[in-house]
Protein backbone atom coordinates (compact mmCIF):
# COMPACT_ATOMS: atom_id res chain seq x y z
CA UNK A 1 0.00 0.00 0.00
CA UNK A 2 1.46 3.17 -0.79
CA UNK A 3 2.23 6.66 1.43
CA UNK A 4 -1.16 8.34 -0.69
CA UNK A 5 -3.71 5.38 -0.25
CA UNK A 6 -2.85 5.42 3.28
CA UNK A 7 -2.66 8.51 4.02
CA UNK A 8 -6.02 8.87 2.13
CA UNK A 9 -7.30 5.67 4.14
CA UNK A 10 -6.08 7.77 7.91
CA UNK A 11 -8.24 10.62 6.76
CA UNK A 12 -11.13 8.99 5.99
CA UNK A 13 -10.83 6.94 9.39
CA UNK A 14 -10.46 10.74 10.84
CA UNK A 15 -13.71 12.30 9.75
CA UNK A 16 -15.75 9.07 10.55
CA UNK A 17 -14.47 9.15 13.87
CA UNK A 18 -14.89 13.29 14.24
CA UNK A 19 -18.62 12.47 12.78
CA UNK A 20 -19.62 9.66 15.33
CA UNK A 21 -18.13 11.91 18.02
CA UNK A 22 -20.55 14.79 16.98
CA UNK A 23 -23.26 12.32 16.51
CA UNK A 24 -23.03 11.01 19.90
CA UNK A 25 -23.20 14.57 21.26
CA UNK A 26 -26.05 15.41 19.20
CA UNK A 27 -27.94 11.90 19.84
CA UNK A 28 -27.77 11.82 23.30
CA UNK A 29 -29.97 14.70 23.99
CA UNK A 30 -30.79 17.33 26.64
CA UNK A 31 -33.46 17.73 28.86
CA UNK A 32 -34.70 21.25 27.46
CA UNK A 33 -32.91 22.97 24.23
CA UNK A 34 -33.99 26.61 23.96
CA UNK A 35 -33.99 27.57 20.44
CA UNK A 36 -33.28 30.41 18.18
CA UNK A 37 -33.05 32.99 21.05
CA UNK A 38 -30.20 35.94 21.12
CA UNK A 39 -27.66 34.90 22.94
CA UNK A 40 -26.05 37.26 25.73
CA UNK A 41 -23.89 35.21 27.28
CA UNK A 42 -23.03 37.97 30.44
CA UNK A 43 -19.73 38.87 29.11
CA UNK A 44 -20.96 41.97 27.89
CA UNK A 45 -19.85 41.01 24.12
CA UNK A 46 -21.95 41.27 20.67
CA UNK A 47 -25.01 39.07 20.75
CA UNK A 48 -25.70 36.07 18.46
CA UNK A 49 -28.82 33.93 17.55
CA UNK A 50 -28.19 30.61 19.01
CA UNK A 51 -29.57 27.65 20.89
CA UNK A 52 -28.67 26.83 25.21
CA UNK A 53 -28.99 22.96 25.66
CA UNK A 54 -29.71 22.24 29.49
CA UNK A 55 -28.62 18.68 31.32
CA UNK A 56 -29.95 18.44 34.69
CA UNK A 57 -29.42 21.75 36.34
CA UNK A 58 -26.16 22.79 34.29
CA UNK A 59 -25.82 24.08 30.83
CA UNK A 60 -24.68 21.52 28.71
CA UNK A 61 -24.64 23.99 25.16
CA UNK A 62 -24.30 27.10 24.30
CA UNK A 63 -23.75 27.83 20.86
CA UNK A 64 -25.09 27.89 16.97
CA UNK A 65 -27.89 25.97 15.85
CA UNK A 66 -28.29 22.59 17.93
CA UNK A 67 -29.17 19.43 16.08
CA UNK A 68 -30.13 17.34 18.95
CA UNK A 69 -33.92 17.38 20.40
CA UNK A 70 -34.60 18.43 23.92
CA UNK A 71 -37.06 16.45 26.52
CA UNK A 72 -38.50 20.02 26.58
CA UNK A 73 -38.19 22.55 23.82
CA UNK A 74 -38.54 26.32 24.42
CA UNK A 75 -39.20 28.65 21.51
CA UNK A 76 -37.12 31.67 22.09
CA UNK A 77 -37.51 33.33 18.66
CA UNK A 78 -37.47 37.30 19.17
CA UNK A 79 -36.43 37.14 22.75
CA UNK A 80 -32.87 37.87 24.91
CA UNK A 81 -31.62 34.26 26.16
CA UNK A 82 -29.84 35.57 29.51
CA UNK A 83 -28.13 34.79 32.49
CA UNK A 84 -30.77 35.15 35.54
CA UNK A 85 -30.12 38.65 37.00
CA UNK A 86 -28.55 38.81 40.61
CA UNK A 87 -30.52 40.74 43.52
CA UNK A 88 -27.48 42.36 44.84
CA UNK A 89 -29.63 43.81 48.17
CA UNK A 90 -32.44 41.86 48.45
CA UNK A 91 -34.47 41.62 51.38
CA UNK A 92 -36.94 38.53 50.45
CA UNK A 93 -35.47 37.21 54.15
CA UNK A 94 -38.90 37.03 55.14
CA UNK A 95 -41.11 37.52 52.19
CA UNK A 96 -40.10 33.52 51.34
CA UNK A 97 -41.36 32.34 54.38
CA UNK A 98 -44.37 33.47 53.48
CA UNK A 99 -44.39 32.59 49.89
CA UNK A 100 -41.81 30.79 48.39
CA UNK A 101 -42.31 32.18 45.04
CA UNK A 102 -40.32 35.07 44.88
CA UNK A 103 -42.88 36.32 42.06
CA UNK A 104 -42.11 39.89 41.83
CA UNK A 105 -38.16 39.18 41.07
CA UNK A 106 -39.10 35.82 39.27
CA UNK A 107 -41.24 38.42 36.92
CA UNK A 108 -37.94 40.42 36.09
CA UNK A 109 -35.36 37.84 35.81
CA UNK A 110 -34.09 37.22 39.12
CA UNK A 111 -32.51 34.18 39.74
CA UNK A 112 -30.40 35.17 42.76
CA UNK A 113 -31.36 36.97 45.78
CA UNK A 114 -28.40 38.39 47.62
CA UNK A 115 -29.76 39.53 51.61
CA UNK A 116 -27.28 40.74 54.94
CA UNK A 117 -27.46 44.55 54.64
CA UNK A 118 -26.39 45.33 58.26
CA UNK A 119 -29.21 43.06 59.66
CA UNK A 120 -28.54 38.80 58.61
CA UNK A 121 -31.16 36.10 59.76
CA UNK A 122 -28.04 34.86 61.82
CA UNK A 123 -26.05 34.82 64.16
CA UNK A 124 -29.26 34.60 66.99
CA UNK A 125 -29.15 34.10 70.48
CA UNK A 126 -32.10 33.32 72.91
CA UNK A 127 -32.80 36.85 73.20
CA UNK A 128 -32.44 37.90 69.61
CA UNK A 129 -34.98 35.61 69.11
CA UNK A 130 -37.42 36.26 71.40
CA UNK A 131 -36.88 40.09 70.41
CA UNK A 132 -36.96 38.78 66.14
CA UNK A 133 -40.81 37.23 67.03
CA UNK A 134 -42.16 39.92 69.10
CA UNK A 135 -40.96 42.76 66.63
CA UNK A 136 -42.54 40.93 63.69
CA UNK A 137 -45.55 42.48 61.98
CA UNK A 138 -47.86 41.31 58.90
CA UNK A 139 -45.30 38.38 58.10
CA UNK A 140 -45.48 35.75 61.25
CA UNK A 141 -43.19 32.64 61.46
CA UNK A 142 -41.17 30.72 64.03
CA UNK A 143 -37.69 31.20 64.88
CA UNK A 144 -36.00 28.10 64.31
CA UNK A 145 -32.43 28.50 63.44
CA UNK A 146 -29.74 30.27 65.19
CA UNK A 147 -27.07 30.71 62.60
CA UNK A 148 -27.09 32.18 59.36
CA UNK A 149 -26.31 29.01 57.51
CA UNK A 150 -28.87 26.89 59.56
CA UNK A 151 -31.42 30.02 58.29
CA UNK A 152 -30.46 29.43 53.98
CA UNK A 153 -30.21 25.53 54.73
CA UNK A 154 -34.30 25.60 56.24
CA UNK A 155 -34.98 28.53 53.12
CA UNK A 156 -33.63 25.39 50.43
CA UNK A 157 -35.60 22.40 52.15
CA UNK A 158 -38.77 24.62 52.43
CA UNK A 159 -38.29 25.07 48.98
CA UNK A 160 -38.25 28.54 47.15
CA UNK A 161 -37.73 29.68 43.71
CA UNK A 162 -35.07 31.52 43.27
CA UNK A 163 -31.13 31.25 45.07
CA UNK A 164 -30.27 32.55 47.97
CA UNK A 165 -27.42 33.94 49.67
CA UNK A 166 -26.28 36.46 51.83
CA UNK A 167 -23.88 38.54 54.09
CA UNK A 168 -23.63 38.21 57.78
CA UNK A 169 -24.83 41.11 59.22
CA UNK A 170 -22.12 43.56 61.43
CA UNK A 171 -25.23 44.75 63.06
CA UNK A 172 -26.56 41.56 63.83
CA UNK A 173 -22.82 40.07 65.07
CA UNK A 174 -23.02 43.46 67.18
CA UNK A 175 -25.85 42.79 69.00
CA UNK A 176 -25.62 39.08 69.52
CA UNK A 177 -22.55 39.76 71.83
CA UNK A 178 -23.28 44.17 73.04
CA UNK A 179 -27.16 44.37 72.77
CA UNK A 180 -28.66 47.50 71.48
CA UNK A 181 -27.17 49.79 72.94
CA UNK A 182 -24.22 52.83 72.12
CA UNK A 183 -20.96 50.68 73.68
CA UNK A 184 -17.54 49.79 72.24
CA UNK A 185 -16.74 46.04 72.35
CA UNK A 186 -14.01 44.98 74.93
CA UNK A 187 -10.68 43.21 73.49
CA UNK A 188 -12.84 39.80 75.00
CA UNK A 189 -16.32 40.67 73.20
CA UNK A 190 -14.69 41.60 69.42
CA UNK A 191 -12.74 38.64 69.79
CA UNK A 192 -16.54 36.62 70.04
CA UNK A 193 -17.48 38.84 67.30
CA UNK A 194 -14.79 37.63 64.73
CA UNK A 195 -15.04 34.77 65.40
CA UNK A 196 -19.34 34.85 64.26
CA UNK A 197 -18.03 36.11 61.64
CA UNK A 198 -15.95 33.44 60.43
CA UNK A 199 -18.49 31.00 61.19
CA UNK A 200 -21.08 32.66 58.80
CA UNK A 201 -18.29 32.17 56.45
CA UNK A 202 -17.83 28.88 57.09
CA UNK A 203 -21.07 28.61 56.51
CA UNK A 204 -21.15 30.30 53.19
CA UNK A 205 -21.45 33.42 53.87
CA UNK A 206 -20.75 36.34 51.01
CA UNK A 207 -18.57 38.52 53.28
CA UNK A 208 -19.84 41.24 56.30
CA UNK A 209 -22.69 43.98 55.54
CA UNK A 210 -23.42 46.91 57.58
CA UNK A 211 -26.22 49.93 57.40
CA UNK A 212 -23.87 52.73 59.57
CA UNK A 213 -27.17 55.17 59.52
CA UNK A 214 -29.06 52.96 62.07
CA UNK A 215 -29.10 52.62 66.01
CA UNK A 216 -27.07 49.99 66.98
CA UNK A 217 -24.94 49.57 64.32
CA UNK A 218 -24.17 53.89 63.80
CA UNK A 219 -22.12 52.89 67.22
CA UNK A 220 -19.86 50.49 65.68
CA UNK A 221 -17.03 52.94 65.20
CA UNK A 222 -14.65 51.99 62.42
CA UNK A 223 -11.96 50.13 64.38
CA UNK A 224 -14.38 47.30 65.02
CA UNK A 225 -16.17 47.27 61.60
CA UNK A 226 -12.28 46.94 59.78
CA UNK A 227 -11.69 43.80 62.17
CA UNK A 228 -14.71 41.99 61.19
CA UNK A 229 -14.22 42.94 57.77
CA UNK A 230 -10.20 41.24 58.25
CA UNK A 231 -11.66 38.16 59.26
CA UNK A 232 -14.01 38.15 55.94
CA UNK A 233 -11.45 39.20 53.94
CA UNK A 234 -9.33 35.88 54.89
CA UNK A 235 -11.73 33.94 53.59
CA UNK A 236 -12.55 35.77 50.62
CA UNK A 237 -15.29 37.59 51.44
CA UNK A 238 -16.22 41.17 50.55
CA UNK A 239 -16.94 44.22 52.99
CA UNK A 240 -20.30 46.16 51.49
CA UNK A 241 -21.83 48.73 53.59
CA UNK A 242 -25.40 51.07 53.55
CA UNK A 243 -22.54 54.15 54.88
CA UNK A 244 -23.09 56.41 58.07
CA UNK A 245 -24.11 58.85 55.14
CA UNK A 246 -25.42 59.22 51.96
CA UNK A 247 -25.89 63.16 52.01
CA UNK A 248 -24.15 65.77 53.67
CA UNK A 249 -21.08 64.11 54.25
CA UNK A 250 -20.94 61.25 52.24
CA UNK A 251 -17.01 61.80 50.70
CA UNK A 252 -16.29 61.09 54.75
CA UNK A 253 -18.56 58.01 54.70
CA UNK A 254 -16.92 56.58 50.89
CA UNK A 255 -13.18 57.31 53.09
CA UNK A 256 -14.51 55.41 55.69
CA UNK A 257 -15.61 52.16 53.52
CA UNK A 258 -12.14 52.53 51.66
CA UNK A 259 -10.36 52.29 54.50
CA UNK A 260 -11.88 49.13 55.53
CA UNK A 261 -11.03 47.69 52.82
CA UNK A 262 -7.47 48.57 52.85
CA UNK A 263 -6.87 47.76 56.26
CA UNK A 264 -8.83 44.43 56.05
CA UNK A 265 -7.61 43.80 52.12
CA UNK A 266 -10.46 42.61 50.97
CA UNK A 267 -13.17 44.05 48.30
CA UNK A 268 -15.60 46.98 49.45
CA UNK A 269 -19.00 48.00 47.94
CA UNK A 270 -21.15 50.75 48.49
CA UNK A 271 -24.90 50.00 49.04
CA UNK A 272 -27.61 51.43 46.59
CA UNK A 273 -25.30 54.48 45.99
CA UNK A 274 -26.77 58.11 46.22
CA UNK A 275 -26.51 61.50 46.99
CA UNK A 276 -29.57 62.53 49.16
CA UNK A 277 -30.78 65.82 49.25
CA UNK A 278 -31.03 68.89 46.72
CA UNK A 279 -28.04 70.47 48.23
CA UNK A 280 -25.82 66.98 48.04
CA UNK A 281 -26.71 66.51 44.00
CA UNK A 282 -24.11 68.35 42.57
CA UNK A 283 -21.67 65.75 44.30
CA UNK A 284 -21.73 62.69 41.94
CA UNK A 285 -18.65 63.77 39.88
CA UNK A 286 -16.73 63.74 43.10
CA UNK A 287 -18.11 60.76 43.95
CA UNK A 288 -16.85 58.77 40.99
CA UNK A 289 -13.30 60.41 41.32
CA UNK A 290 -13.21 59.55 44.77
CA UNK A 291 -14.18 56.11 44.22
CA UNK A 292 -12.17 55.22 41.03
CA UNK A 293 -9.04 57.02 42.65
CA UNK A 294 -9.69 53.64 44.93
CA UNK A 295 -9.59 51.63 42.62
CA UNK A 296 -7.12 52.79 40.79
CA UNK A 297 -4.42 52.27 43.77
CA UNK A 298 -5.58 48.83 43.79
CA UNK A 299 -8.67 48.61 46.31
CA UNK A 300 -11.37 46.84 44.83
CA UNK A 301 -14.16 49.22 45.29
CA UNK A 302 -17.71 48.44 43.55
CA UNK A 303 -21.40 49.94 43.92
CA UNK A 304 -24.67 49.26 43.38
CA UNK A 305 -27.97 50.91 42.80
CA UNK A 306 -32.03 51.34 42.59
CA UNK A 307 -33.36 52.44 40.01
CA UNK A 308 -35.39 55.91 41.60
CA UNK A 309 -35.24 59.08 42.83
CA UNK A 310 -37.13 57.65 46.45
CA UNK A 311 -35.30 55.53 49.00
CA UNK A 312 -37.23 53.61 51.74
CA UNK A 313 -36.88 52.83 55.28
CA UNK A 314 -38.69 53.76 58.66
CA UNK A 315 -38.93 57.03 60.69
CA UNK A 316 -36.45 56.49 62.66
CA UNK A 317 -33.89 57.92 60.12
CA UNK A 318 -36.23 60.77 61.19
CA UNK A 319 -34.74 60.95 64.49
CA UNK A 320 -31.54 61.02 66.24
CA UNK A 321 -29.81 57.85 67.14
CA UNK A 322 -29.52 58.42 70.87
CA UNK A 323 -33.05 58.32 71.51
CA UNK A 324 -33.10 55.11 69.68
CA UNK A 325 -30.27 53.25 71.60
CA UNK A 326 -30.93 50.02 73.32
CA UNK A 327 -33.51 49.15 71.16
CA UNK A 328 -37.19 49.20 69.58
CA UNK A 329 -38.88 49.37 73.36
CA UNK A 330 -36.45 51.78 74.95
CA UNK A 331 -36.79 54.01 71.95
CA UNK A 332 -40.66 54.20 71.79
CA UNK A 333 -40.40 54.35 76.24
CA UNK A 334 -38.78 56.85 75.47
CA UNK A 335 -41.03 59.19 73.23
CA UNK A 336 -43.37 58.32 75.64
CA UNK A 337 -41.65 61.13 77.95
CA UNK A 338 -42.57 65.22 77.23
CA UNK A 339 -39.07 66.78 77.69
CA UNK A 340 -37.17 63.92 75.31
CA UNK A 341 -40.23 64.74 72.71
CA UNK A 342 -39.72 68.00 72.49
CA UNK A 343 -35.53 67.76 72.39
CA UNK A 344 -36.45 65.03 69.93
CA UNK A 345 -38.54 67.56 67.89
CA UNK A 346 -36.53 70.04 67.63
CA UNK A 347 -33.53 67.57 66.54
CA UNK A 348 -35.92 66.34 63.69
CA UNK A 349 -35.82 70.11 62.02
CA UNK A 350 -32.60 70.60 61.64
CA UNK A 351 -29.61 68.87 59.75
CA UNK A 352 -28.54 66.51 61.87
CA UNK A 353 -25.09 66.66 63.71
CA UNK A 354 -23.43 63.39 63.74
CA UNK A 355 -26.52 61.48 62.05
CA UNK A 356 -28.36 61.61 58.69
CA UNK A 357 -31.95 63.05 58.76
CA UNK A 358 -33.79 62.12 55.84
CA UNK A 359 -36.50 64.21 57.28
CA UNK A 360 -34.27 66.99 56.63
CA UNK A 361 -32.81 65.45 53.38
CA UNK A 362 -35.93 65.19 51.67
CA UNK A 363 -37.12 68.49 52.22
CA UNK A 364 -40.73 68.67 53.23
CA UNK A 365 -42.67 65.82 54.92
CA UNK A 366 -45.45 65.89 51.75
CA UNK A 367 -42.00 64.08 50.45
CA UNK A 368 -42.28 61.01 52.98
CA UNK A 369 -44.75 58.49 51.76
CA UNK A 370 -46.05 55.77 54.69
CA UNK A 371 -45.89 52.30 53.20
CA UNK A 372 -46.00 49.83 56.15
CA UNK A 373 -47.94 49.88 59.52
CA UNK A 374 -48.12 47.15 62.10
CA UNK A 375 -51.01 48.17 63.92
CA UNK A 376 -54.46 47.22 61.88
CA UNK A 377 -55.83 51.07 63.08
CA UNK A 378 -53.19 52.51 61.84
CA UNK A 379 -53.44 50.68 58.10
CA UNK A 380 -55.72 53.19 56.66
CA UNK A 381 -53.04 55.63 56.38
CA UNK A 382 -50.53 53.86 53.80
CA UNK A 383 -49.85 55.83 51.24
CA UNK A 384 -50.37 58.93 52.57
CA UNK A 385 -47.53 61.80 52.95
CA UNK A 386 -46.90 62.79 56.82
CA UNK A 387 -47.60 66.43 56.09
CA UNK A 388 -51.58 64.78 55.16
CA UNK A 389 -51.41 62.67 57.97
CA UNK A 390 -49.68 66.19 59.83
CA UNK A 391 -52.49 68.07 59.17
CA UNK A 392 -55.50 65.48 59.37
CA UNK A 393 -54.16 65.24 63.10
CA UNK A 394 -53.60 69.16 63.58
CA UNK A 395 -50.50 68.59 64.56
CA UNK A 396 -46.64 69.01 63.59
CA UNK A 397 -45.23 66.37 61.15
CA UNK A 398 -42.31 65.90 63.46
CA UNK A 399 -44.87 64.92 66.39
CA UNK A 400 -46.92 63.13 64.21
CA UNK A 401 -43.90 61.03 63.11
CA UNK A 402 -43.19 60.09 66.88
CA UNK A 403 -47.12 59.42 67.63
CA UNK A 404 -47.19 57.07 64.54
CA UNK A 405 -44.09 55.48 65.93
CA UNK A 406 -45.40 54.41 69.17
CA UNK A 407 -48.60 53.74 68.06
CA UNK A 408 -47.53 51.50 65.70
CA UNK A 409 -44.98 50.04 67.90
CA UNK A 410 -42.18 49.59 64.88
CA UNK A 411 -39.97 52.19 63.22
CA UNK A 412 -43.38 52.79 60.35
CA UNK A 413 -42.09 51.90 57.09
CA UNK A 414 -41.63 54.98 54.79
CA UNK A 415 -40.62 55.91 51.14
CA UNK A 416 -38.15 58.97 51.01
CA UNK A 417 -37.71 61.33 47.89
CA UNK A 418 -33.96 61.92 48.18
CA UNK A 419 -32.10 61.70 45.08
CA UNK A 420 -32.09 63.35 41.67
CA UNK A 421 -33.46 61.55 38.11
CA UNK A 422 -30.06 63.03 35.97
CA UNK A 423 -28.01 61.25 38.80
CA UNK A 424 -29.69 58.09 38.70
CA UNK A 425 -29.34 58.30 34.67
CA UNK A 426 -25.57 58.93 35.16
CA UNK A 427 -24.86 56.14 37.84
CA UNK A 428 -26.37 53.45 35.75
CA UNK A 429 -23.31 54.21 33.15
CA UNK A 430 -21.05 53.72 35.56
CA UNK A 431 -19.36 50.16 34.69
CA UNK A 432 -18.22 49.36 38.09
CA UNK A 433 -22.64 49.49 39.58
CA UNK A 434 -24.50 46.49 39.79
CA UNK A 435 -28.13 46.43 40.52
CA UNK A 436 -30.37 45.86 43.88
CA UNK A 437 -34.01 46.14 45.02
CA UNK A 438 -33.41 46.78 48.40
CA UNK A 439 -36.49 45.21 48.57
CA UNK A 440 -38.54 41.95 49.61
CA UNK A 441 -39.87 39.91 47.20
CA UNK A 442 -43.64 39.70 46.30
CA UNK A 443 -46.82 38.34 45.24
CA UNK A 444 -49.93 40.81 44.82
CA UNK A 445 -51.83 38.69 46.87
CA UNK A 446 -52.81 37.68 50.56
CA UNK A 447 -50.38 38.88 53.18
CA UNK A 448 -48.70 41.67 51.23
CA UNK A 449 -51.72 43.12 50.49
CA UNK A 450 -52.20 43.86 54.41
CA UNK A 451 -49.02 46.60 53.74
CA UNK A 452 -47.68 48.80 50.64
CA UNK A 453 -44.67 49.16 49.32
CA UNK A 454 -41.81 50.72 47.31
CA UNK A 455 -42.15 50.46 43.66
CA UNK A 456 -38.97 48.87 43.41
CA UNK A 457 -39.74 45.46 44.65
CA UNK A 458 -41.91 45.25 41.90
CA UNK A 459 -39.89 47.00 38.81
CA UNK A 460 -36.11 47.41 39.59
CA UNK A 461 -34.51 45.07 37.32
CA UNK A 462 -37.41 45.57 34.54
CA UNK A 463 -37.19 49.48 34.98
CA UNK A 464 -33.80 49.10 34.03
CA UNK A 465 -34.13 47.62 30.98
CA UNK A 466 -37.11 49.00 29.86
CA UNK A 467 -37.11 52.61 30.40
CA UNK A 468 -33.14 53.43 30.98
CA UNK A 469 -32.01 50.66 28.53
CA UNK A 470 -34.32 50.57 24.95
CA UNK A 471 -35.93 53.80 26.10
CA UNK A 472 -33.42 56.19 26.74
CA UNK A 473 -30.74 54.14 25.73
CA UNK A 474 -27.98 54.98 28.30
CA UNK A 475 -26.14 51.67 28.35
CA UNK A 476 -26.59 48.81 25.54
CA UNK A 477 -28.44 45.87 26.48
CA UNK A 478 -25.15 43.30 26.73
CA UNK A 479 -23.42 46.31 29.36
CA UNK A 480 -26.81 46.12 30.86
CA UNK A 481 -27.27 42.46 31.07
CA UNK A 482 -23.04 42.16 31.85
CA UNK A 483 -24.06 44.36 35.43
CA UNK A 484 -27.16 42.13 35.91
CA UNK A 485 -25.27 38.90 35.94
CA UNK A 486 -21.53 38.27 35.32
CA UNK A 487 -19.97 41.33 37.02
CA UNK A 488 -21.82 41.00 40.57
CA UNK A 489 -21.18 37.19 40.16
CA UNK A 490 -17.38 38.19 39.71
CA UNK A 491 -17.57 40.62 42.82
CA UNK A 492 -19.05 37.90 45.20
CA UNK A 493 -16.69 35.60 44.16
CA UNK A 494 -19.47 33.17 43.14
CA UNK A 495 -18.26 29.92 40.84
CA UNK A 496 -20.11 28.47 38.10
CA UNK A 497 -22.73 31.09 37.99
CA UNK A 498 -23.87 34.13 36.33
CA UNK A 499 -22.64 33.87 32.97
CA UNK A 500 -23.72 31.02 30.10
CA UNK A 501 -21.00 28.86 29.84
CA UNK A 502 -20.92 25.17 29.57
CA UNK A 503 -20.57 23.72 32.89
CA UNK A 504 -22.82 26.78 34.60
CA UNK A 505 -25.81 26.03 36.27
CA UNK A 506 -28.70 26.76 34.54
CA UNK A 507 -30.40 30.23 35.17
CA UNK A 508 -31.34 31.83 32.60
CA UNK A 509 -33.63 34.78 31.99
CA UNK A 510 -35.45 34.95 28.69
CA UNK A 511 -37.15 38.60 27.80
CA UNK A 512 -38.50 40.68 25.04
CA UNK A 513 -36.97 43.47 25.17
CA UNK A 514 -39.04 45.07 22.88
CA UNK A 515 -42.01 45.03 25.52
CA UNK A 516 -39.75 44.37 29.20
CA UNK A 517 -40.51 46.84 31.45
CA UNK A 518 -42.02 47.96 35.32
CA UNK A 519 -45.52 48.98 35.78
CA UNK A 520 -45.21 49.58 39.61
CA UNK A 521 -45.70 53.20 40.86
CA UNK A 522 -45.65 54.73 43.87
CA UNK A 523 -49.25 55.60 43.96
CA UNK A 524 -50.05 51.42 42.67
CA UNK A 525 -46.79 49.42 43.57
CA UNK A 526 -47.97 45.94 43.59
CA UNK A 527 -48.29 45.66 40.20
CA UNK A 528 -45.79 42.68 38.08
CA UNK A 529 -43.28 43.87 35.92
CA UNK A 530 -43.94 42.79 32.20
CA UNK A 531 -41.87 41.32 29.41
CA UNK A 532 -39.97 38.60 31.01
CA UNK A 533 -41.50 35.41 29.03
CA UNK A 534 -39.50 32.51 30.67
CA UNK A 535 -37.33 31.68 33.71
CA UNK A 536 -35.35 29.14 34.85
CA UNK A 537 -32.87 28.33 37.89
CA UNK A 538 -31.05 25.25 38.44
CA UNK A 539 -32.54 23.68 35.21
CA UNK A 540 -36.03 23.57 36.56
CA UNK A 541 -38.68 26.17 34.60
CA UNK A 542 -40.00 28.73 37.25
CA UNK A 543 -41.42 30.89 34.52
CA UNK A 544 -43.18 29.66 31.56
CA UNK A 545 -44.72 31.99 29.15
CA UNK A 546 -44.92 34.71 31.93
CA UNK A 547 -47.14 32.23 34.51
CA UNK A 548 -45.26 30.94 37.50
CA UNK A 549 -45.22 27.01 37.08
CA UNK A 550 -44.94 26.60 41.00
CA UNK A 551 -41.49 25.12 41.09
CA UNK A 552 -39.13 25.97 44.09
CA UNK A 553 -35.70 24.81 42.73
CA UNK A 554 -33.80 27.35 44.49
CA UNK A 555 -30.66 26.63 46.67
CA UNK A 556 -28.13 28.07 49.18
CA UNK A 557 -25.32 29.75 47.06
CA UNK A 558 -22.27 29.67 49.39
CA UNK A 559 -19.63 32.31 49.33
CA UNK A 560 -15.62 31.97 49.08
CA UNK A 561 -15.17 30.74 52.31
CA UNK A 562 -17.45 27.91 52.63
CA UNK A 563 -15.98 25.22 54.97
CA UNK A 564 -12.88 26.88 54.12
CA UNK A 565 -12.16 29.86 56.76
CA UNK A 566 -9.62 30.15 59.44
CA UNK A 567 -10.65 29.00 62.44
CA UNK A 568 -8.70 31.17 64.38
CA UNK A 569 -7.81 34.27 64.19
CA UNK A 570 -4.38 34.55 62.26
CA UNK A 571 -1.98 37.75 61.59
CA UNK A 572 -2.65 38.44 57.43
Amino acid sequence: MNFLKKAAIALTLSLTGCAAQQAGRQSAGYDVVIRGGTIYDGSGGAAYIGDVGIRGDRIAYVGPRLAARGAKEVDASGLAVAPGFINMLSWATESLLADPRSLSDIRQGVTLEVMGEGWSMGPLNPEMKRTAVERQDDIKFPVTWTTLGEYLGHLERKGISPNVASFVGATTVRIHELGEGDVDPKPEQLARMRALVRQAMNEGAMGVGSSLIYAPAFFAETPELAALATESAKCGGMYISHMRNESDHIGEAIAELIEIARVSGGPAEIYHLKQAGRANWGKLPAVIAQVEAARAAGIRVTADMYTYTAGATGLDASMPLWVQAGGQEKWIERLKDPAIRARVMKEMRAPGVGWENLLVQAGSPDKLILVAFKNPKLKPLTGKTLAQVAKMRGKSPEETAIDLVIEDGSRVGTAYFLMNEDNVRRQIQIPWVSFGSDASSQTPEGVFLQSSTHPRAYGNFARLLGRYVRDEKLIPLQEAIRRLTSFPASNLSIRDRGSLKTGYFADLAIFDPATVGDRATFDNPQQLAVGMHHVFVNGSQVLRDGEHTGATPGRFVKGPGWNNCPSRTEPR
